[in-house]
């Protein structure tokens, strides 16, 4: 198989973590390229429910090498608590296949304590809805160069004076600003140093762990968060701190743009979003309760309940644009079973014109409004069927229909949570 990146075409959420799960039997490593445990990706292997927030879906695959790349923010003791359950089950989470970069950057406490201070002093309406996971000022430091680098914590000393110099700023704001008392660098150092011992047999040069890897098979790049939410081109501001486009997965994993061949855009049959931002096709009737119930939307990461829509082709277009996808992933068909009908927003109405992508202006999507096209629904429950043709015929023309108007062949269809539940065409 070709090398392959998985990204996830709305606002995240569409179900990356079973359609990477289910690639990783073809794959010698699976790469995670950005984002930090802001994310969360559940598995549903055999009826039991895993959720991973950073290690790789691909770890419950045997013999696999899973990467956390340096486009990543690692939370040292999210990892461990990761890699701690996992052991517990039984999975193989040893140095020798599941590394880190050595070049990612580090989630400290002052970046969950800032992320949590900005949001508290915000009114409601400016607040962006983040996860207070300290992802946004770690990735802030990385752009001003004060960044703690997991290869810091090989060197102690190195370390401690790295974590001074960061606090000089952030004790400023602390005091200053939000009335918080001031961290004491040393007892930052001194709490972080058993964790930083534990991480630093797991440290590696992975970007020559991904070459050789991709000698003997092909490479998973599995990215986080939605493209809507990419720092440049979601729906600014109320986005992630990184990139999620395709394009980042070279760069967040330290290889070459040729070795993208690849690209699975997965698609949820209906749309979702979690946190404040402008969302044209929300749903805020029976059919919006409908698809939040038997979706099971709540957020892995935070619990908090996902507002739903209607499918937005004009999001998914702009994906399309954005990541050049060569295939697509449709997952959780099965959670339109028992509507009469199932409306697809082809384009938006934008301050009295038709616009086919979405307005480039800050915050301009909340005042767009969704042209739909309504096609017939079906009451069959697909979960068990095994390919394409066992579909009911409106299920069918409903995934021929997202092919014609995204130009993208629908690859792999998701008719249940469980990996055996996966259509392949």
């Amino acid at each position: 198989m070709s090398n392959t990146v998985i990204i996830g075409t709305q606002w995240g959420d569409e179900g990356k973590g079973k359609i990477v799960d289910m690639l990783a039997e073809e794959a010698s490593a699976i790469v995670r390229f950005q984002g930090g445990n802001n994310a969360g990706h559940t598995l549903v292997v055999g009826g039991e429910k895993c959720i991973l927030h950073l290690i790789p879906s691909g770890i419950l695959h045997p013999g696999k090498i899973c990467v956390i790349g340096n486009g990543v923010v690692l939370d040292p003791e999210v990892f461990l608590k990761e890699i701690d359950a996992l052991a517990a089950k039984g999975v193989d989470i040893s140095p020798e296949r599941m590394m880190i970069s050595k070049k990612t950057q580090i989630i400290m406490p002052y970046h969950r304590l800032l992320d949590n201070c900005r949001e508290s002093y915000k009114s409601e309406e400016s607040k962006i809805g983040t996860t207070g996971r300290g992802i946004g000022p770690c990735y802030e430091d990385k752009a001003s160069r004060i960044g703690i680098r997991a290869a810091d914590f090989a060197d102690p000393e190195l370390l401690r004076s790295k974590i001074e110099a960061a606090l000089v700023e952030k004790n400023a704001l602390f005091v200053n600003l939000f009335k918080a008392e001031a961290l004491d660098p040393e007892k930052v150092f001194q709490d972080i140093l058993p964790v930083a011992e534990r991480i630093v047999p797991y440290l590696a040069d992975t970007s020559s762990v991904i070459q050789e890897a991709a000698k003997d098979g092909m490479i998973l790049f599995e990215g986080a968060q939605g493209i809507h939410l990419d720092i440049d081109h979601g729906t600014y501001p109320f986005v992630t701190s990184s990139n999620t486009v395709a394009g980042n997965a070279a760069a967040g994993s330290g290889c070459g743009p040729r070795t993208l061949e690849r690209i699975v855009g997965i698609v949820k049959a209906y749309t979702t979003r979690v946190g404040s931002g402008p969302f044209p096709t929300e749903l805020f009737c029976s059919n919006g309760d409908t698809l939040q119930q038997n979706g099971h939307e709540f957020g892995a990461t935070t619990g908090r309940k996902r507002r739903c829509g209607w499918l937005d082709m004009v999001v998914l277009k702009e994906t399309v644009r954005l990541c050049d996808l060569t295939e697509i992933a449709l997952t959780k068909l099965d959670v339109l079973s028992g509507l009469k009908e199932i409306c697809i927003c082809v384009a938006y109405d934008y301050n009295g014109e038709k616009v086919a992508y979405p307005p480039q202006e800050q915050n301009s999507m909340a005042s767009c409004k969704p042209v739909y096209e309504t096609l017939p629904g079906w009451d069959d429950d697909i979960t068990s069927a095994k390919n394409f043709d066992e579909l009911p015929e409106n299920a069918k023309k409903y995934i021929k229909r997202i092919e014609e108007l995204s130009g993208v062949k629908v690859g792999i269809v998701s008719v249940g949570p469980d990996r055996e539940q996966t259509i392949v065409r």
